[in-house]
This record gives C-alpha cells, sequence and structure tokens, in this order.
C-alpha cells in the first residue's frame, strides 16, 4: 500500500518550485519591458542603453522621432573625473 501522505508534501515542494520560477521568469520580463533580456552586452551596447535612455527615460525603448527632445541637450553623459578614476 503507498502512504499517499508522504506525497502531499512533495506535491507542494513542486507546485512551490513551479510558482517561484514563474514569478521570477515574470519579474525578469517586467524589469526588462516585455523583451528577452540582454546578454553578452559590450561597451557599445552599454552606451546606446544610456542613449536611450536618455532620449526616452527607459533603457530598453527607443525613439523614431527625427529630433531628440530638448532635455537631450543638457542630459550629458561626459561625468567629470581625473584619468586615473575610471
Amino acid at each position: 500500500m503507498i502512504p499517499f501522505e508522504a506525497l502531499l508534501p512533495y506535491g507542494v515542494i513542486i507546485i512551490m518550485f513551479g510558482v517561484a520560477g514563474t514569478g521570477m521568469s515574470a519579474a525578469k520580463l517586467l524589469r526588462e519591458g516585455g523583451n528577452k533580456p540582454r546578454v553578452h552586452r559590450d561597451a557599445w551596447d552599454k552606451m546606446m542603453m544610456e542613449r536611450d535612455m536618455r532620449l526616452t527615460k527607459e533603457y530598453r525603448k527607443q525613439s523614431d522621432e527625427p529630433m531628440a527632445p530638448e532635455e537631450f541637450k543638457t542630459s550629458s553623459v561626459w561625468r567629470a573625473s581625473r584619468i586615473w578614476d575610471d
């Protein structure tokens, strides 16, 4: 005879792993704006993400407007630093 009472905790554990995995996937999808997460980002990708952030106020959103907004003129990415500060 199979003790079904012993299988109940295993079912709860499996369900909770599924709920946690689905929640993490949904959180990642929401954080990325509905797009797949970016992988293998290099310096160029990071620079373009900064530009997109200054243009549209979101890292994953791009703009097709021919003219940049007025705020773009004063939101420079240049930072005051010394040569040896990286």
